[in-house]
C-alpha cells in the first residue's frame, strides 16, 4: 500500500527525479517518506515523518545516477522517521524500500539477532537488508544475495534494493506490484504505480509475481526468483497522459475526478460490444456466478446484483472479497467469478481469484488499470477507461464500474443497444447536472451541516448499496460518523439513533419503491431527522432537495454523485484533506 520509486540510468539528477515521482504516488501512503542515493561509493539516506508533497526536491540535487525512494502507509511500527523507508543493512552498504508484509519477520528477526544483528526500527522491512547482507557475505553477488534472501520470506512484498559496491538496481515481487518505466532518454524507473513516471515515459514492462529483475540502467534482466530462469518481457505502451494525472484547475484531485464523470461514464459505455457479449455469455453459461470486490468496488458489485435481477432476471451472488474464502465450497469448474477493482492490485481480490482458480473456475475482471496484476491473472479483462484516479476516495471509478456491469446485464437480455442508449443519456444528464450553480448549492449545504457528528443515509433496491457507499465517502474524507441503511430496516433498530436535527439523506428514484422510501423518510422526520432528499422530484417530506435526473435502472449512478460532492465539501469545510484521509491509502495491496 506504500509508494515505491527508483531510478537507474545515465541521468545525474536521480535524487530530484525520484522525489518528484514519489509525490505522484503520495496517494499510496503519506505517513512518512525517505530516499537513498548511491554517491561516491556510499549510500546516502534521508527520511522523515510526514507528507512528501511539501518537500523541496532541489535539496537532493547533488549528482547521483541511482536512487530509491518510498512514501509509507504504516503497517508495522508507528509513524516516525526511524520506521520510514529506506532501511539499511548493519554495515550501511545496502538500502531497501519495500511494500507489503513479511509475515514471518519476527521469526527471521529473532534469528538475525542471535547472529549479532541490531535493528533500529519496529518494521518488518528492516530484516530485508540484514538478510541480504548475510547472503552477500557468502557470495559477493548482490543479485544472488537478494534472490537468496527472498526465499526466506513468507507473505506479499515488492522491494527495491541497491548496494554501495554494485552498479545494479535489483527488484523483486510476490503479490505487491512493481512496474518498470522504460525511459525515453535511457535508463529505467521502477515504481509501484504508473503515475510515478508518466511525465518521463509511456512505455512500461511488468514484473510478475515470483520474479526479480536486475538492471545497470543500460540493460535489464527478468528472472524467476526461485529457479533463476530468464523471463523475457515485452514493452507495452500506456495511453494515459500526464495531464490526466494532474489536478489542473482544481484544488483537490477528488473534486476533479468527481467532475470528470461528465466524460468517464461515456468512456465506460463505449466498449467493444463483442467483449460485453463475451462476458454476458460467460454469465449465462456458468453454473453459479459470484461478484467480488472491496470497499467502493464492492458496492458496485452489490448494485449489480440488482441490475442482473431487475434488468436480466438473472441471479448472481455478491461477496466481499475478504469474505470470499468462506464460499469456496460452492465453487466448481463451471462456476464464474467476476472481480471488480479500480487499481487491479487489491490483495483480497487477488486472494479470491486464487481460490477460484484452485477450483478450476473462470475469472473475469473489471478494472481501471491496464496491465495490473488482476488484469493479467484473469481469464478475461474489461477496462472501465476512467483514467487515472488519484484521490483515495474512489468516485469516477465507481460510476464506471456500475456502467459496465449494467451494460453486461442488458447484454444478457439481448438488449445491449438499449443499455448503451440509457447510459449515454444518463451521461448527458450528469453533464447538465454538474454545473457551477449545482456545485455551489451542495457546498452551501455542507456548511450548514458540517458540525453534525452523525449522519444517516437510506436507500432501497439499487439505491441501498449507494446508501452504504454514501456512508463510506462521508466517513473516509470528513470523519463524520455516517451509516447507510436499507430504508425498511430503520424500524428494526437504527431509528433509535435519530435525534432532533440529525441529517438524514434519502436516495430515491421514480420507481416501484418510491412510496416505501417516502414512508421511511417520514418515519425519520417524525423523530426529528433533517431530511435531505436526493431524487428526481421534490416531495413535501424533504427539508433540503438535491435534484437529480430521472435515470431508471441507472439511478444509482446518478444519485451517488451529489453525495460525493457533499462528502468533498464536508471534508473541506471541516479543514480535512479529502485527497489523503487519515489511516487510508489508495491501493490496498496488503491483507
Amino acid at each position: 500500500m506504500c509508494g515505491i520509486f527508483g531510478y537507474i540510468g545515465g541521468r545525474t539528477d536521480a535524487g530530484p527525479l525520484v522525489i518528484e515521482g514519489l509525490k505522484n504516488l503520495e496517494y499510496r501512503g503519506y505517513d512518512s517518506w525517505g530516499i537513498a542515493c548511491k554517491r561516491n561509493g556510499a549510500i546516502i539516506v534521508h527520511k522523515d515523518a510526514g507528507k512528501i508533497s511539501g518537500v523541496d526536491s532541489s535539496a537532493f540535487a547533488e549528482p547521483c545516477s541511482m536512487a530509491i525512494a518510498h512514501t509509507r502507509w504504516a503497517t508495522h511500527g508507528n509513524v516516525s522517521a526511524r520506521n520510514a523507508h529506506p532501511h539499511i543493512s548493519g554495515d550501511g552498504t545496502i538500502a531497501v524500500v519495500h511494500n507489503g508484509i513479511i509475515e514471518n519477520y519476527q521469526e527471521l528477526r529473532a534469528e538475525l539477532e542471535t547472529r549479532g544483528h541490531a535493528f533500529q526500527s519496529e518494521t518488518d522491512t528492516e530484516i530485508i537488508p540484514h538478510l541480504i547482507e548475510e547472503e552477500y557475505r557468502r557470495t559477493a553477488d548482490f543479485a544472488g544475495a537478494v534472490r537468496a534472501a527472498c526465499r526466506h520470506f513468507q507473505g506479499r512484498y515488492g522491494l527495491l534494493a541497491l548496494h554501495a559496491d554494485s552498479s545494479t538496481l535489483v527488484a523483486a515481487r510476490t503479490g505487491s506490484p512493481l512496474i518498470i518505466g522504460v525511459m525515453n532518454d535511457g535508463g529505467y524507473c521502477i515504481a509501484s504505480d504508473i503515475p510515478a513516471f508518466l511525465e518521463q515515459t509511456h512505455t512500461v514492462q511488468y514484473l510478475d509475481d515470483g520474479e526479480m529483475l536486475v538492471t545497470d540502467g543500460k540493460s535489464i534482466l527478468f528472472t524467476d526468483i526461485v529457479t533463476g530462469e530468464e523471463h523475457p518481457k515485452r514493452e507495452i505502451p500506456i495511453t494515459w497522459s500526464p495531464e490526466e494525472a494532474q489536478k489542473g484547475e482544481y484544488e483537490h484531485y477528488m473534486l476533479k475526478e468527481i467532475m470528470e464523470q461528465k466524460e468517464s461514464i461515456v468512456r465506460a459505455v463505449n466498449q467493444d460490444e463483442q467483449q460485453i457479449r463475451i462476458l454476458a455469455d460467460a454469465i449465462r453459461n456458468a453454473k453459479g456466478t459470484f461478484l467480488v470486490g472491496c470497499g467502493t468496488a464492492g458496492k458496485a458489485c452489490m448494485a449489480a446484483e440488482y441490475f442482473f435481477s431487475v434488468i436480466a432476471k438473472h441471479h448472481v451472488n455478491f461477496a466481499p472479497a475478504s469474505e470470499f474464502k468462506l464460499y469456496h465450497h460452492f465453487l466448481e469448474p463451471e462456476s464464474l467469478l467476476i472481480v471488480v477493482s479500480q487499481s487491479g492490485e487489491t490483495a483480497d481480490v487477488l486472494e479470491a481469484m486464487h481460490i477460484a482458480k484452485s477450483k478450476g473456475s473462470n475469472v473475469l475482471a473489471i478494472t481501471n488499470v491496464q496491465g495490473s496484476t488482476i488484469s493479467r491473472e484473469a481469464d478475461f479483462t474489461l477496462l472501465i477507461n476512467a483514467g487515472p484516479e488519484r484521490a483515495v476516495a474512489s468516485t469516477k471509478a465507481l460510476t464506471g464500474q456500475m456502467a459496465v456491469l449494467m451494460l453486461i446485464a442488458y447484454a444478457l437480455t439481448g438488449k445491449l443497444q438499449d443499455g448503451k442508449t440509457k447510459l449515454l443519456e444518463t451521461g448527458a444528464a450528469i453533464n447538465d447536472m454538474l454545473n457551477p450553480r449545482y456545485i455551489k448549492r451542495i457546498e452551501a449545504l455542507a456548511k450548514r451541516i458540517n458540525q453534525n457528528e452523525n449522519l444517516y443515509i437510506i436507500g432501497k433496491s439499487w439505491n441501498y448499496p449507494m446508501a452504504l457507499e454514501s456512508a463510506i465517502k462521508i466517513q473516509e474524507v470528513s470523519y463524520i460518523h455516517a451509516e447507510g441503511f436499507a430504508g425498511g430496516e430503520l424500524k428494526h433498530g437504527p431509528i433509535a439513533l435519530i435525534e432532533d436535527g440529525t441529517p438524514c439523506i434519502a436516495l430515491l428514484g421514480n420507481d416501484e419503491v418510491t412510496a416505501d422510501m417516502l414512508s421511511n423518510a417520514i418515519e425519520l422526520k417524525a423523530r426529528g431527522g433533517r431530511i435531505i432528499g436526493i431524487a428526481p422530484q421534490e416531495h413535501s417530506v424533504f427539508d433540503e432537495w438535491l435534484k437529480v435526473p430521472e435515470a431508471g435502472p441507472a439511478q444509482p449512478i446518478v444519485n451517488i454523485i451529489p453525495v460525493q460532492i457533499l462528502a468533498y465539501y464536508l471534508a473541506v469545510t471541516r479543514g480535512k484533506d479529502p485527497d489523503m484521509p487519515r489511516n487510508l491509502a489508495k491501493s490496498v495491496t496488503v491483507k
